[in-house]
């Protein structure tokens, strides 16, 4: 044989091994096909998936009838009690000065205007004296302007006398305003001040004394930190976290329930007091804040919580949550057309509640969808 019919002769053995192996590849595609045909048990047409004739889905399926129901939307996040900002304060020294006693101790009450410390202060002593220097200035400008329009008015005085006495009294007067408006500014009534007295520093609020950080002989400078915390717990704030895509669902002075670890069986009610109107953009987030009666102080500020929102009942359609089957940004459900034909139904829905999905629009009340197996006929959707 020569070398070039030794050639051909190989060339012809690789050209029927390559058409033999296609074949054989082939044939087990085939039967690969017709085996899963044949095990998956249901074709497709369109939208409507068909059980064939020997299939044992129709075993494995469990069914629901469509209803409406009377449904409260609940929503369930993690909460802070805080004391409400116009029931509490934080007392701090308003000059600096050496604390010369405490008129208060821990947990007791007081009411607006209550003493709650006393201390020495040098500057306190200055404000007081420009106030009494002030007003004394201020009567003798006072004095003055009645002498002259006495004095006109009988007609000895000089208009030009009466008008510098009337600039002279508007002067002290506006300063006389202002030194009092220092004083008041700390809660101290000018009227009831006394020149050299030690400055005594009361509670703006009525509530409980919560801290207490007085020490006698302390020396305090004017930036220094609250000796005294007061509150009124008697009604409390719960800060609960709302996801923005959830905050349709809460609306003002809904029912809230709170549940607090150290009282398991207890529920403690609320309402919504205020929706903020910021997203947080970190959580994306709104904060609520819930208002609950606390006659008991049981809340605490800064105690962590289980906040339950409830929204006012509604009817609305609900399905099990193993029904409804998600595919990209659509959800859909298998509804029964017969026994052998469930036609896959596109749905819109408005959220989940305890193992339920609530349909907004894609169901009517009486029809028949697949509750359970529906993961069964999805192979090839």
């Amino acid at each position: 044989m020569t070398q070039t019919n030794k050639v051909r002769s190989n060339i012809t053995a690789l050209l029927l091994l390559a058409v033999t192996s296609s074949f054989l590849l082939h044939s087990c595609g085939n039967s690969k096909e017709e085996d899963h045909g044949h095990t998956a048990g249901y074709t497709i047409k369109g939208d409507t998936v068909v059980l064939t004739e020997n299939s044992n889905i129709k075993s494995k399926l469990n069914f629901s009838t469509v209803a409406e129901q009377d449904f409260v939307m609940e929503l369930t996040t993690a909460g802070i009690v805080r004391a409400i900002p116009t029931a509490y304060a934080e007392i701090a020294p308003p000059f600096a000065g050496r604390v010369l006693k405490s008129y208060v101790r821990l947990g007791q009450k007081v009411n607006a205007g209550s003493p709650v410390f006393e201390i020495s202060s040098p500057d306190y002593f200055n404000s007081q004296k420009e106030y009494f220097d002030a007003k004394q200035e201020f009567r003798q400008a006072e004095l003055n302007l009645k002498r002259q329009q006495d004095l006109l008015k009988n007609g000895v005085g000089v208009q030009r006398e009466l008008e510098e006495a009337e600039t002279e009294f508007t002067t002290k007067k506006s300063a006389l305003s202002n030194a009092s408006a220092a004083l008041k500014i700390f809660n101290i009534d000018p009227e009831n001040t006394v020149l050299g007295q030690a400055l005594i520093v009361v509670s703006p609020i009525r509530g409980d004394i919560l801290t207490n950080n007085i020490v006698i002989g302390q020396y305090l400078r004017e930036d220094a930190e609250p000796l005294a915390i007061v509150a009124e717990l008697s009604k409390v704030w719960i800060v609960g976290q709302v996801k923005e895509k959830d905050i349709r669902f809460i609306r003002g002075l809904d029912e809230v329930e709170v549940m607090v670890a150290a009282f398991p069986d207890r529920t403690i009610k609320g309402k919504i007091y205020h929706v903020n109107e910021i997203v947080n953009e970190e959580t994306r987030s709104v904060e609520v804040l819930v208002e609950c009666e606390n006659p008991n102080h049981d809340l605490k500020p800064g105690m962590y919580v289980t906040v339950l929102f409830k929204d006012t009942p509604e009817i609305a359609i609900l399905v099990p949550s193993k029904s409804v089957f998600q595919k990209e940004d659509k959800q859909f459900v298998f509804v029964k057309m017969d026994d052998t034909r469930f036609e896959k139904r596109q749905i819109e829905t408005a959220g989940t509640s305890n193992g339920s999905v609530i349909v907004t629009s894609g169901l009517r009340t009486g029809e028949v969808i697949v509750s359970e197996g529906g993961s069964l006929m999805i192979r090839n959707y």
